[in-house]
């Protein structure tokens, strides 16, 4: 099993679910508000005058072979929309209970 964490523009919160719903992916949490900016470029998310948008974070468990495919079509969202931000990592789960 996998972790995926997802943090991104909250803009792109249907386009994340649909990635979810295209690879049968159905339990995930979210926190609707997350404030951050990108490693490199990008505006930063913090939900103030100055930085108005905000992102959301998700995590998803999903088997191990599902997490290319989720991860490649996340970086395709993310080409897609570069300037909203999307950064996904993906962590080994030990046990689920």
């Amino acid at each position: 099993m996998k972790a995926i964490f997802i943090s991104y523009n909250q803009a792109l919160s249907e386009r994340v679910l649909d990635v979810f719903d295209n690879n049968d992916v159905r339990g995930f949490t979210k926190w609707e508000l997350t404030e951050g900016r990108g490693t490199d470029d990008g505006e930063p998310h913090y939900g103030n005058h100055a930085w108005p948008s905000m992102n959301s974070s998700m995590l998803i468990i999903v088997e191990d072979e599902k997490t290319e495919k989720i991860m490649t079509d996340l970086r395709q969202l993310d080409a897609a929309a570069k300037m909203q931000g999307l950064r996904a990592f993906v962590w080994n789960i030990e046990q689920v209970s």
